[in-house]
């Protein structure tokens, strides 16, 4: 286990060469303007690298003791002096190649960073709007998976019913210690990791709802716990409303009219069970 040991040429059982013995991993950083066009920082190839002179991700082979997420950023880092802060990782992407894999790691940057190359593997970094991706001359392996991973680029929160969702998990009396029912539900979701129908690794924004009696619900790491002043639904709603208008928002709630308010706002919804059942696989 030491820096650098992914550095290599590995063989899929498609019989392609690929860079990096333990796979590869690549940030595709997103800003949305304004108006919600999204932009995406590319990176191109220098012309000596392989597939030099196309356009792709600023990315590389992943160390042994390295996961996708801390790959990918070394290798920003390393290309296009890029840090960590300011980024929120949405996901993660799995292209498997059968014996290797490239992630890429999707990240929301709230500004269009500063981003230049750092090193020799680098012709120059650019942000280019969504639409103007495909005209570029893209790396093979960016442009197999890319019509796929721009539908990924949008944040995306997950908003809980608390009260609705402990009401549906009928654990035996919850009714009694609505704050202990709560607490619970809140940090085994903390733990969870999440399915994603597309993304091998989803990392939505999480926000609660309490609301009466389980208004004490002390701060769980990784989930934003909002405290209803009233009504939990007109909470909920607030909550949605402040979403921007590119956002993903699904709310997890089985009450019906929660339902219709949320949805005239363009917010998704699912029930208890969504949810739950992945509780259940943990």
């Amino acid at each position: 286990m030491a820096a650098k040991d992914g550095d290599g040429w590995a063989q899929c059982s498609q019989g392609h060469r690929h860079w990096g013995v333990h796979g590869a991993s690549g940030l595709l950083v997103v800003h949305h303007d304004d108006l919600g066009v999204p932009y995406v920082l590319m990176q191109k190839r220098s012309w000596w690298s392989h597939h030099g002179g196309t356009w792709g991700l600023p990315g590389g082979a992943r160390d042994s003791h390295e996961d996708a997420v801390a790959s990918a950023l070394r290798e920003a880092h390393e290309e296009a002096a890029l840090g960590a802060e300011g980024l929120r990782v949405q996901g993660v992407y799995l292209d498997d190649h059968g014996g290797w894999t490239f992630e890429t790691v999707i990240a929301e940057s709230a500004e269009r960073l500063a981003a230049a190359p750092a090193n020799n593997e680098s012709s120059e970094m650019r942000w280019l709007a969504l639409p103007e991706v495909a005209a570029r001359r893209l790396h093979p392996g960016f442009a197999a998976t890319w019509g796929e991973v721009q539908g990924m680029l949008k944040p995306e929160t997950i908003v809980l019913d608390v009260a609705n969702i402990v009401g549906a998990r009928a654990e035996h009396g919850w009714w009694r210690d609505r704050v202990g029912a709560a607490t619970r539900l809140l940090q085994e979701v903390a733990g969870l990791r999440l399915a994603h129908p597309i993304l091998a690794q989803w990392f939505p924004r999480v926000v609660a709802i309490v609301e009466g009696a389980a208004r004490s619900v002390p701060d769980v790491p990784g989930i934003q716990v909002v405290a209803a002043t009233g009504s939990g639904d007109d909470a909920i709603v607030g909550v949605v409303r402040q979403a921007r208008p590119w956002e993903r928002v699904v709310v997890v709630t089985a009450d019906r009219g929660l339902k219709e308010r949320v949805g005239e706002l363009g917010a998704e919804t699912v029930g208890p069970k969504w949810l739950l059942s992945q509780l259940g696989r943990r």
